[in-house]
Order: structure tokens, then C-alpha cells, then sequence
């Protein structure tokens, strides 16, 4: 039975766009489709998919800030001033295509006058790419574009948030030449995903979301031996050490929570500063977060947007108020374009403690809470008190510390001097309830492919 999905604009609370999803018969047809393409896919030449995997990123590109800008704005509330998300997703696309042929090259054992032995990267079949909304075309391409250079097919569910993103990515892959059935969006509901998964249909899954998602994700794969790559919840850290740059930790660390209203899958939502600079750190902070224009993303003097949808924000709304209420102190003034619903003040928070949700689960809003600690063993053991583990942030002058600190910290990523950035050479991973797998880099293309060894014994004689 077909379904209505509908995006709701947190500009407005307008309906900004409406899909019919596919029911199961109409899902395993589309799939038993794709599969049948993939055979012809996977023999052209590696080199001939990595250019077509570009000029569909091209395609993309040339479709204007007018359209992919705008569009996100009433879909997810990012201001247009900030541009869309095409430079970090032609960044990862095209770093992924560049490594392609040294990233699945035959690992050569032996060639001798007895025996060839080799091993080589396999394409899996089809691969699912369940997407998020909060940066939809970045954390697509992560996934899509070295998925269809290794030969796979892919088909991409998109979140109901942002609708139209793999409308969007279909256009463009297909005007350059990307076979259609190759790469498919797909409007499908929970239960027919679940089923889908759960019926063996795919050769590896990738989902980006909530944890509860992630785990029902993993229990529809169950037994089928479905691979499965999840990046989860965050409630990644920033330490600020007593040697930092304190104008470029508070600069950087602040945007890190605060940009795209906090929403962002390694966004900075906690901070945890050295006594000696924690005064002035909050004191820069509160300044910066004052000085943000809460307001409609199509104007482009808003700094800061509406969030996705009002429950998001009904949730950093009750971490806030619980923290007030259990003694935290909040530092800014609520905007006077706050309106109870998408659009919500930022806030800094102090007094605030580990007993508190504001310093434990995820918020994914413009909202921080800021500790003061008086050594690295303090600020690591703090660091660590999370079930989750996506990036850290650590600011200091001090390399060689800096990765000791890192090797002991619980999280995928390890930051020093910055945040909120993800590096298409270095591995995109997590630990804990942020899930497993990695993307991008060279793993990347290891977890989308299967190896397949070759031993040939030559006759002599």
C-alpha cells in the first residue's frame, strides 16, 4: 500500500512538497531492475564509471545556488547566505573518484613461473543509501558516488525532510549518462525499507539517522548477512586546554555548535575549557552567540534559521529548561524571533553538570553547555562519559599532546584546532552508539566491496 510522504517547511509550517511512496511490489521491481543493470555497469572500465560518477557531481553543481540553495532553505531551514553544500559534496565525490583505481587495484601475492596469487575488490550488487536531511547531499555522495565507481548499483532513500535532494541527484547522474536503473531514488516507507532489507535484497546497507533507526536497521539484516555501515547519535566534545588560542577556540568551537542551528552529525555539544581561560571563553562566547540574526533562511541577513521541524525543537527546549532548573545558568536572552516553535534562540549554558540531559543525550540544536575543568586527566574522563563517539575537538598549541589526549579518547575522530569538518581522505567512523563502519578514504571503498582471492597454479610440464 502506497503512502503520501510529505515535507513540512520549518519556514512556514507549509507543505512544501509531497511524494507517493512505492508499496513492495512496485520496491522489488525497482530492485530486480537495478540488479539487471548492474551487470552491464560493473564491466565497463573503472575509469570510464569514476568520470561518469563526476560529471554527474558536475550535473549537480550546474544546476545553480537558485534551485539547490533555495530549496534546502525550505525544506531544512539552512540560511542562503551559507551557500548550499555543493563544495563539500564535489570535494568527497571527486577525492573518492581520484583514488579509486590505487584504492581497488589487485593486491599482487605472487607471479611466478608456478603460481599467480591475487586479490581482488568485488562490487556488491546493490547498495541502499538511507540518507539524513540535516546536510542530505553531502552525506549521500558519501556513500553514492564510491558505491557506483566500484560497479554497485545503488538506490537512495531520502529523508521525508529534504524530499527532493535525490530527485535532485537522479537528474543529475542521469543527464550524464549514469544508466537509470544504476541509480535510483526511491520513495519507500519504514515497513517496506525494513522488509526490503529484511527479504536479502541488497549487498550492503548505509543509513545515517537516530539510533533507534540504526538499530532497526541492524535487526531487519539480521540473518540475511547483510552488510550494514551506520553513523548514529553525537554528543561530540571540545576541550579547550590552558595553552589554547582562546579567540580561535571560542570563534570555531561557537560556529561548531551553533551552525546549520546546531544540527550537524559532528556539531560541538559540549565544551569543556581550562579553568584559567574559562571566564574569558564564556565571555567571547555569549558575544559571538549575540551577535547571530535568528530568522527567515531566505533573507540573507539571517545567521541563524529555523530548525528542521518544531519537534527538534521542542526537545532542545526541555534539555534547556531542565538544565536551568536543576541550576545551570543560561546566558542569552531569548531572540525576539522566537516563536515557540521551529524558530529557537541559541544558548550558551554554564553551571551545567554530567547528572544533566544537556551534557548527556544528543541535542542536535543551537544549544552548549560549557564546563570548567582544572587538568587533561579531568577534561578526558569527562570527554569520555558519553555513549556516544563521533569526533573530539582539542585546542591547543601542543601536538604531541594533542594526539596522546586523542589516543584516549572514545571517538572516531580525533580534532585538533578545528571542528565540524569532514576529511574525504581520513576514514568517516564512529564507536560506541554512534555506530560502526567507515566511509570515504580507502576504507570506504573496503567496506563497499567484498574481497576475492585468485590462485592459479600454472602447469609446467
Amino acid at each position: 500500500m502506497t503512502r503520501v510522504l510529505t515535507c513540512i517547511s520549518p519556514i512556514d509550517g507549509s507543505v512544501f512538497a509531497e511524494r507517493e511512496t512505492a508499496d513492495l511490489a512496485a520496491a522489488e521491481a525497482a530492485v530486480a531492475r537495478a540488479k539487471a543493470a548492474q551487470k552491464a555497469w560493473a564491466t565497463r572500465p573503472l575509469k570510464e564509471r569514476a568520470d561518469l560518477v563526476v560529471a554527474g557531481i558536475d550535473a549537480l553543481g550546474n544546476m545553480g545556488d537558485g534551485i539547490l540553495v533555495t530549496e534546502l532553505a525550505h525544506m531544512m531551514g539552512r540560511p542562503v547566505r551559507y551557500g548550499g553544500e555543493f563544495s563539500g559534496y564535489r570535494e568527497r565525490g571527486e577525492y573518492m573518484a581520484s583514488i579509486a583505481a590505487e584504492a581497488l587495484a589487485p593486491v599482487r601475492i605472487e607471479d611466478s613461473a608456478d603460481f599467480e596469487r591475487w586479490i581482488e575488490r568485488i562490487p556488491h550488487e546493490l547498495v541502499l543509501v538511507v540518507a539524513p536531511w540535516n546536510y542530505p547531499y553531502m552525506t549521500a555522495i558519501n556513500t553514492v558516488a564510491p558505491a557506483l565507481i566500484t560497479g554497485s548499483a545503488v538506490m537512495l532513500k531520502m529523508s521525508t525532510q529534504t524530499l527532493l535532494v535525490g530527485e535532485r541527484m537522479e537528474q543529475a547522474f542521469s543527464q550524464a549518462g549514469v544508466p537509470a536503473d544504476v541509480f535510483r531514488n526511491i520513495y519507500l516507507d519504514h515497513d517496506t525499507t525494513t522488509a526490503l532489507i529484511a527479504a536479502n535484497h541488497f549487498g550492503f546497507v548505509n543509513f545515517t539517522g537516530s539510533v533507534g533507526a540504526g538499530a532497526t536497521m541492524e535487526k531487519a539484516a539480521a540473518g540475511t548477512f547483510t552488510g550494514v555501515g551506520t553513523e548514529l547519535g553525537g554528543k561530540d566534545p571540545g576541550y579547550v586546554r590552558a595553552d589554547a588560542d582562546l579567540d580561535a577556540a571560542a570563534e570555531t568551537l561557537i560556529d561548531g555548535a551553533m551552525f546549520n542551528s546546531g544540527q550537524c552529525c559532528c556539531g560541538i555539544e559540549r565544551i569543556y575549557v581550562h579553568e584559567s581561560l574559562f571566564d574569558a571563553f564564556v565571555e567571547k562566547a555569549v558575544g559571538i552567540v549575540n551577535d547571530y540574526r535568528l530568522g527567515n533562511p531566505l533573507d540573507g541577513e539571517t545567521t541563524i534559521g529555523p530548525m528542521a521541524h518544531v519537534r527538534f525543537a521542542d526537545e532542545v527546549r526541555a534539555q534547556i529548561a531542565e538544565a536551568v532548573a536543576a541550576g545551570a545558568k543560561a546566558h542569552i536572552e531569548t531572540f525576539a524571533e522566537d516563536d515557540g516553535g521551529t524558530y529557537l534562540s541559541p544558548q550558551i549554558l554554564t553551571g551545567v553538570n554530567h547528572d544533566m540531559r544537556i551534557m548527556k543525550d544528543e541535542s542536535f540544536g543551537p544549544v552548549v553547555g560549557i564546563m570548567k575543568v582544572s587538568s587533561d586527566e579531568e577534561a578526558i574522563a569527562l570527554m569520555n562519559d558519553s555513549e556516544f563517539g563521533l569526533t573530539c575537538s582539542i585546542w591547543t598549541r601542543d601536538a604531541a599532546k594533542a594526539a596522546e589526549i586523542g589516543r584516549r579518547i572514545e571517538t572516531g575522530t580525533v580534532f585538533m584546532n578545528r571542528c565540524d569538518y569532514l576529511d574525504p581522505a581520513l576514514c568517516w567512523t564512529g564507536c560506541k552508539n554512534t555506530g560502526r563502519g567507515g566511509g570515504l578514504s580507502f576504507i570506504g571503498y573496503h567496506n563497499l566491496t567484498r574481497p576475492k582471492s585468485f590462485h592459479l597454479k600454472k602447469v609446467t610440464a
